[in-house]
C-alpha cells in the first residue's frame, strides 16, 4: 500500500545588511510589525531564487546572497516546516528600498539595531537574529544547497 506523501512547507528569510544597518519590511499581513523579508517558496522554485524574489517584492531591492545563516526544520503532526535563513547584501550598494506600500508590505527601510529595538516587531526573533549576525554568526557557503544528483566536488576543486 502506497504511503500518503509527506507535506512540507518551505520558507526563506533574508538578513540583508549594509554596514551597521539591516533591511526590515513593515508587514501588511501577519498581524503587522516589522520583519526581515521572508516568504513561502513557490512550487518548482529554488530556495535562492525565492529569497531574491521575496526581497524584491517586499522591499523593492535586488540582493546578492552571501550564504546561509541557518536551516530550521520543524516536524509537526500535519507536516513539516523548513525555513532557510540567508545572509545577503544589496546588489547595488547605493540602492534604497521601497518606502511606499504595495500589495506585499507597507514599506521597507535600512535600520540600525538600536532603531530596530524601538519598533513594533512581528516577533522577538528579529532582534535575536540580527544581534547574532552583528556579532559574527557563521555564514555557510551557498554550495551547501544543491539539487539531488549534483556531482560531488572536493573543496578547492
Amino acid at each position: 500500500m502506497a504511503r500518503e506523501p509527506a507535506r512540507a512547507a518551505f520558507f526563506v528569510l533574508c538578513v540583508v545588511r549594509r554596514g551597521d544597518a539591516f533591511l526590515l519590511v513593515e508587514e501588511r499581513g501577519h498581524g503587522g510589525g516589522w520583519y526581515v523579508p521572508a516568504g513561502r517558496v513557490e512550487p518548482g522554485e529554488e530556495l535562492v531564487e525565492a529569497a531574491r524574489r521575496e526581497t524584491l517584492e517586499e522591499a523593492g531591492l535586488a540582493i546578492a546572497i552571501d550564504g546561509i545563516l541557518r536551516v530550521e526544520h520543524t516536524p509537526r503532526p500535519d507536516g513539516t516546516r523548513v525555513r532557510v535563513v540567508f545572509a545577503a547584501r544589496p546588489a547595488d550598494p547605493q540602492a534604497m528600498p521601497r518606502e511606499t506600500a504595495n500589495e506585499h508590505t507597507l514599506g521597507a527601510r535600512f535600520l540600525t539595531l538600536d532603531q530596530i529595538r524601538h519598533l513594533p516587531l512581528r516577533g522577538a526573533e528579529v532582534v535575536d537574529m540580527l544581534e547574532a549576525v552583528a556579532a559574527g554568526a557563521p555564514v555557510a557557503p551557498l554550495s551547501m544547497l544543491t539539487g539531488e544528483g549534483a556531482p560531488w566536488r572536493a573543496p578547492g576543486v
